[in-house]
């Protein structure tokens, strides 16, 4: 009782709700900063492509002006409407290929890393470590290179199989995986279970939370990847959804009507996915960050 007294007076102290009001309002401002050019290609999304040209991003609701053409458009089933899915399809395989993959290769090297003792680990994962600090500009050329060696040039598995180990989801799942209690897999052992076995089916249902925080960073940046995509296709009918997009602008002609409600229609899987797993993200995020 005495202790729970303490800190309410401590929560009730005039410097404490300052605090408290001072964060609130610098999330509140930063949420706005974010979510601005959302809103504005939201509602670019419902007016004609020549409003953009006149007025650019625009907040103010004037509802003489929207209307609901773009998508009309998008959707009539038109060369450009199916450019478009086309693209759009491209992305969602290349990113539900890569996240799966991702997911289980990272998923088993980290699991190595943090529940085997084995000579040489902690420089092995000091080297996973090492290349996160080197920039993705300095692989491009050799990665090229191999690519082509392996006549993967424009085809998906050569925008997938690049980065499917990943060295931060490693490093989040070896963090993650360092906090459970290694006697799960003495016990699991002494009832018969094979490693595989423990590593499947009483290590990984644990890890979901650190999966669906990976699973959504490991979709955002697949989706809006477009440097490495940009590189490796070559033809148009192979193009994922941001390469896409940006040859509707060309200096003959943009067409901003698929462009902008294309956009935001392109939001709409990664918004989905984080509805349905944000608790799970959030519970991810914050135990891979205290545990290890």
């Amino acid at each position: 009782m005495e202790k729970q007294k303490k800190l309410r007076s401590v929560s009730d102290t005039p410097k404490h709700k300052i605090g408290e009001i001072f964060a609130t309002g610098f999330f509140a401002i930063l949420s706005a900063i974010i979510v601005f050019p959302v809103f504005a290609g939201l509602l670019a999304s419902f007016r004609p492509g020549t409003q953009l040209i006149r007025r650019g991003l625009a907040i103010d609701l004037d509802i003489s002006t929207m209307t609901l053409d773009n998508y009309t458009y998008l959707f009539s089933g038109n060369a450009d409407s199916q450019k478009y899915f086309m693209w759009y399809k491209n992305s969602l395989i290349i990113t539900l290929a890569s996240v799966v993959l991702t997911l289980f290769v990272c998923y088993f090297v980290a699991y190595g890393l943090s529940m085997y003792n084995f000579r040489l680990k902690n420089f092995l994962f000091f080297l996973v470590i090492a290349t996160m600090m080197v920039p993705f500009e300095i692989l491009m050329l050799p990665l090229y290179k191999e690519i082509i060696k392996l006549k993967l040039i424009d085809t998906y598995a050569g925008v997938i199989v690049t980065g499917i180990c990943s060295a931060s989801t490693i490093f989040f799942f070896r963090q993650y995986l360092s906090g459970l209690p290694k006697e799960l897999l003495d016990a699991a052992r002494i009832d018969g279970a094979t490693e595989y076995g423990i590593s499947v089916r009483i290590i990984l249902p644990l890890a979901k939370p650190a999966f669906a925080s990976m699973g959504i960073l490991c979709a955002m940046g697949s989706w809006n990847a477009i440097l490495w995509p940009l590189l490796v296709l070559k033809g148009a009918n192979k193009f994922t959804l941001p390469i896409g997009l940006n040859t509707l602008l060309t200096p003959y002609g943009n067409n901003y009507d698929v462009l902008i409600a294309g956009s935001m229609f392109g939001i709409l899987p990664i918004f989905i996915i984080f509805l349905i797993f944000q608790r799970y993200i959030i519970e991810g995020m914050t135990t891979g960050a205290v545990k290890g």
